[in-house]
């Protein structure tokens, strides 16, 4: 099986719902949870790179972004990292 590469566009706008104080964490926790569903894997092997925590924490815990483009590769032992893409 060789390395999958694909672009997601991840909303982000369940962030929204959890106090204010809370939102750029639980952005972070979507992220990881749209990329286990999507490249099936495990929780625990989704690996963020710091371009992308960045990206989510540019303006704060308070106000993340609402979306975001991710770039993820998939290897051959089920491990998946995530970098940014651009926004949208």
């Amino acid at each position: 099986m060789a390395d999958t590469e694909r672009v997601y566009t991840i909303p982000l706008m369940a962030a929204k719902r959890v106090p204010r104080w809370r939102r750029s964490n639980r952005a972070m926790a979507e992220v990881k949870e749209y990329l286990s569903k999507h490249m099936k894997t495990p929780l625990d092997m989704v690996k963020i790179d710091q371009s992308l925590n960045e990206a989510i924490w540019a303006r704060g815990n308070q106000k993340p972004p609402s979306k975001l483009r991710v770039r993820a590769v998939k290897f051959e032992d089920g491990g998946v990292e995530a970098e940014f893409a651009g926004q949208r």
